[in-house]
């Protein structure tokens, strides 16, 4: 039987349900951050309607889901953006045999949806509220794993490599000398994941390697990441390949990531520190 859990995003309370696949999160809940609960329905009916949302949706059954209708797919696409496409969850299933959305009923009912999904729908609603969404699951899942004695794979959910999440904002390394945001000769022949490594620390994986030698081993900086830079880093990921689909090259997708990273980074924070004196008082 699922699991079910609530986070609490802004004070909007969303269920996540642990499947055999995956966590799924209810996105009928997090659509109550565009509108109220008795207009959810339309406001994922928006969301499912338009094109790119298809594509992706698409593209993330390909990957995961060895039964899913591509043929079948291909004619939600087709409709994207008419007046009178209006699909519904349960449509996009039983037609093309989807896995990553389903319709719950009962107690914690709704639409839900893989959390990959579920942050690409957060996306559409507020990208402010997905970086809080991102956060508070985070969090979740580090409660529950270290309520279990178990490490917490972060980066199974935020990307490909194995990651140590870090509460605090201490740093136990040293920090490269060599300003790489400035000095950008490094950046033709960098690969994505330096790119992203400069826009939110600083400095490339090897610089850092070379400060600290005793740390290197199997380890790099993001071993060593706050839970607010992971949840910026993910963002990021997100924005880099939407980019790269774009066409634009790395010296303007590396200025607009270090500028996303700054911001986001000291919004979240910011509200951390708000946390923790209102603790104190």
């Amino acid at each position: 039987m699922a699991k079910n859990r609530i986070i609490t995003v802004q004070n909007i309370s969303i269920a996540v349900t642990a499947e055999e696949m995956d966590d799924y999160i209810c996105i009928t809940d997090i659509a109550d951050a565009k509108s109220d609960r008795s207009r959810a329905a339309d406001v994922i009916r928006n969301w499912l309607r338009n094109r790119s949302t298809l594509e992706y949706l698409s593209v993330w059954e390909q990957l995961y889901n060895p039964n899913f209708k591509v043929f079948e797919s291909e004619h939600f696409k087709k409709q994207a953006g008419l007046l009178t496409f209006t699909p519904s969850v349960s449509e996009w299933i039983e037609q093309t045999g989807a896995v990553g959305l389903y319709v719950k009923r009962g107690k914690y009912g709704g639409t839900y949806a893989h959390k990959d999904i579920a942050f690409e729908f957060a996306s559409a609603i507020s990208p402010t509220f997905k970086l809080y969404l991102i956060k508070e699951f985070q969090r979740l899942k580090e409660e529950e794993n270290n309520k279990d004695r178990i490490e917490w794979d972060a980066k199974r959910f935020l990307s490909k490599n194995n990651y140590i999440i870090q509460t605090d904002a201490v740093k136990n390394f040293l920090i490269p000398k060599k300003n790489y945001r400035d000095n950008l000769e490094w950046l033709a022949y960098a690969e994505e994941a330096d790119i992203l490594n400069v826009a939110l620390f600083g400095f490339t994986a090897k610089a850092w390697r070379e400060a600290n030698p005793q740390l290197a081993g199997k380890n790099n900086v993001r071993d060593f990441a706050t839970v607010n830079e992971l949840t910026v880093l993910s963002n990021l990921e997100t924005h880099n390949a939407q980019m790269i689909r774009e066409g634009k090259n790395k010296n303007e997708r590396f200025r607009i990531l270090k500028e996303i990273a700054e911001y986001q980074l000291g919004i979240l924070n910011a509200a951390e520190q708000i946390k923790i004196d209102e603790m104190k008082k």
